[in-house]
């Protein structure tokens, strides 16, 4: 009993040691696939989610600009974003580390930090599908949202231990290891699909943190437009945020114009403006896919960073 008694001990005490470790030692991410330099945090813990892949993109002159710091920019299905080889379900991804090298290098954008979150497991709906949103999405029952084919008990939605995995745990780790504008004004988020839902969730329930959210290819169909029906009461203010959506219209992303006309309407009635504080865009021909989304990707990224240039 004494042994065991001193293992529990021991095990208590290295726990925080090494969840501590799993943080601060960074694998380097190399080869064909990757522009620059790309870290990740193999195993980031937390104690509202499942530990998770983190990968954080440094910006080229982030080594030899010592004084220097950086705009964030917080990316939802991290595992899609760089490397395709590291896609294992359909081995294509955005190819973020090259649109941001080009943009920066161009002078459109500034040099800004990504960080990309993984959700490649059977929790990725749950996490994202807006907790709050699945009230006005349960079926008669009371008991499940409807995602496409997929019924989602609303007892398992965890989206609010998600958006507090990212700002009480995720944000402060990145703006005490990395040189960061830790103002609202200079962190942002995006996201596709049901990753630009939990994107508008994050701006929306968290309008402290996040000055700006990009929502490619938005599931609105989600609980027949629940989210919708959130953001008529939820959405920032318009003085101090900036929102980005789109489209396209083929495969899934047929379904989501009518939804987003409706969502176009609640923006007026919030007070955004198209062109300035807001933008909605339909690319036709684009599908529901990493390679459409990275086509299209320098257009939610000026947006979001374009005004940040010349500051």
């Amino acid at each position: 009993m004494r042994m065991i008694n001193l293992a529990c001990l021991l095990i208590t005490l290295l726990c925080p040691l090494i969840m501590r470790g799993q943080k601060s030692e960074p694998l380097p991410i190399t080869g064909p696939g990757v522009t620059g330099t790309l870290l990740r945090y193999p195993s980031f813990p937390s104690k509202f989610v499942d530990a998770r892949e983190v990968d954080v993109w440094l910006p080229a002159d982030y080594e030899r600009n010592k004084t220097e710091s950086y705009p964030a920019l917080y990316m939802q299905d991290g595992q899609n974003l760089f490397d395709a080889s590291r896609n294992v379900f359909n081995h294509s991804e955005w190819g973020v580390d090259e649109t941001m090298t080009r943009l920066i290098a161009e002078k459109r954008i500034p040099p800004a930090i990504v960080v990309g979150i993984w959700n490649n497991t059977s929790k990725r709906s749950r996490e994202y599908m807006p907790q709050k949103a699945a009230t006005w999405a349960q079926q008669k029952d009371g008991s499940v949202v409807i995602l496409a084919d997929e019924k989602l008990p609303v007892s398992e939605i965890v989206s609010d231990k998600y958006l507090r995995f990212m700002v009480e745990e995720l944000k402060p780790f990145i703006d005490a290891k990395y040189r960061t504008k830790r103002a609202r004004e200079y962190t942002f988020v995006m996201g596709s699909s049901l990753g630009g839902l939990i994107s508008a969730y994050a701006i929306s329930e968290y309008p402290q943190v996040y000055g700006g959210a990009a929502c490619m290819s938005t599931h609105w169909p989600a609980g027949e437009g629940a989210m919708i029906q959130y953001l008529k009461g939820h959405l920032p203010d318009p003085r101090l945020h900036r929102i980005y959506f789109d489209f396209g219209t083929e495969a899934l992303d047929q379904m989501y114009e009518p939804y987003q006309l409706k969502m176009d309407e609640v923006m007026k009635s919030a007070g955004y403006t198209l062109g300035e504080n807001w933008e909605t865009q339909k690319f036709p021909g684009a599908s529901h896919s990493e390679e459409s989304w990275g086509k299209r990707l320098e257009v939610p990224l000026t947006f979001l960073l374009e005004k940040q240039a010349n500051k």
